[in-house]
């Protein structure tokens, strides 16, 4: 079996080199570690990308020059090293010997001594660097100094508590099929068992954990009465303002857990869950069985419609666009690695071609609510406001709610600590 040190050092080099995400590489890498040994793995490669501008900034304190391209595995077993000796409870000694031993493996014999020296001059000078980082912007955010940057231009006033948000671990949050299950009655049988939760304050679908747990081993999971799923994300299914029988599109579909919302509401209605990956159209195929809902799952591309699209227009298109998720950071820290401002350009683009593309497919007096799990306003406000000026006869609906804050189009919801994700709203309705 991989030894977790080793297993965490290869998916953060694969990291560094932008190879893949945690979510990508932790599954095919666990199976190779022993059972009891994969919290520590988890621990490490969630814990490493969490705190990696911080951690980045002490390397680059220590180090006498930056280490080459082609070294990011020592630098994998630097941040490692430093996440253990600052953020967990495992004693020096031995976060360092383990951490020094696995640099034997990586056939670099340079190594041994540096990362061996790296990690003892920082438990000397760790006061010292950080009286030195005071007014270094983005280790006091732990964030990357573009995306503190530009979190700050767009949100000045919030951008403390934004940042605190992202930086914790995220809340745990289920969902209830309100047909099968009661929020207060799941609530008592929940207190039966000695789990504390309490009810979401925004959904009423919701409630949220003290702790988070394995949901297959939660009541009523398996039957389909719950999902996990953030209090955000519920709140799509109602902004549709949904009636039976009516033919919805779900386009970005993947993994299912709107798809599977909206038809525990209405389950007469006929939705297409559409999305560009096979792969993960899998995800959507096996939350729609375990909920017993059916939908007609497509894989096409949003931007193409004439590839998948039958011809008949939809009475609602929900459209969860593809975006930098910088409202989920806590839940995907491995952001604050892969993503550039360059992909925020990038993703604004497709997002106002996705909203070109599929409004056609809209039936007249339809509604599309576009929707993402992203803080920039380059993502959401402009988007809908670019697009309005491209289709003038689209109307921006205001989103009336206790949640959130009102946008000139939609309605932004900020990460909250202990609370609901980031994300972003805009109904739009083709007239009549």
């Amino acid at each position: 079996m991989l030894n977790a040190r080793a297993a965490a050092t290869q998916v953060i080099t694969q990291i560094l080199r932008s190879q893949g995400s945690l979510s990508s590489l932790l599954p095919s890498i666990s199976p190779q570690v022993a059972e009891n040994d994969r919290p520590l793995l988890q621990e490490l490669c969630f814990g490493t990308c969490r705190y990696f501008p911080q951690l980045q900034a002490y390397t680059e304190c220590l180090l006498d020059k930056p280490l080459r391209a082609k070294d990011c595995d020592v630098q994998a077993l630097l941040l490692i090293g430093l996440y253990q000796l600052l953020h967990t409870r495992i004693p020096d000694h031995a976060a360092i010997g383990e951490t020094v031993e696995i640099t034997r493996s990586i056939k670099k014999p340079w190594a041994t001594k540096l990362v061996n020296g790296v990690l003892r001059q920082f438990q000397r000078d760790s006061d010292k660097i950080n009286e030195f980082l005071t007014e270094n912007r983005a280790f006091q955010s732990n964030h990357p100094a573009w995306l503190e940057g530009m979190l700050r231009k767009s949100w000045p006033t919030q951008i403390e508590s934004i940042a605190a948000a992202n930086n914790q671990h995220p809340p745990f949050s289920l969902r209830l099929n309100l047909h099968k299950q009661l929020r207060d009655a799941y609530l008592q049988q929940l207190a039966d068992l000695d789990i504390a939760a309490k009810p979401t304050p925004f959904s009423p679908y919701g409630i949220t954990l003290e702790q988070a747990c394995d949901p297959r081993k939660l009541p009523g999971f398996a039957e389909g009465n719950i999902s996990v799923q953030d209090e955000a994300a519920q709140l799509s299914a109602d902004l549709l303002q949904l009636s039976p029988n009516m033919r919805v599109l779900d386009a970005c579909a993947a993994p299912g857990g709107k798809t599977g919302h909206l038809l525990e509401l209405e389950p007469s209605l006929k939705v297409t869950a559409l999305d560009v990956e096979v792969r993960r159209l899998q995800r959507v195929r096996e939350n729609l069985t375990r909920l017993n809902v059916d939908a007609d799952i497509r894989c096409g591309d949003g931007t193409k419609p004439q590839d998948w699209w039958d011809g008949e227009p939809f009475d609602r298109i929900l459209l969860d666009a593809p975006c930098s998720a910088t409202g989920i950071i806590r839940r995907h820290p491995d952001i604050k690695v892969l993503r550039t401002p360059e992909e925020i350009a990038r993703l604004s683009d497709l997002q106002g071609q996705l909203l070109d593309s599929l409004w056609p497919l809209l039936k007249p007096g339809g509604i599309l609510l576009y929707a993402t799990c992203s803080v920039m306003p380059r993502e959401n406000t402009l988007v809908v406001e670019a697009f309005l000026k491209r289709q003038p006869s689209a109307r921006h609906e205001s989103i009336v709610a206790d949640w959130g804050i009102p946008q000139t189009c939609g309605r932004q919801l900020l990460p909250q600590s202990e609370g609901h994700d980031g994300f972003y709203y805009a109904r739009l309705r083709k007239p009549d």
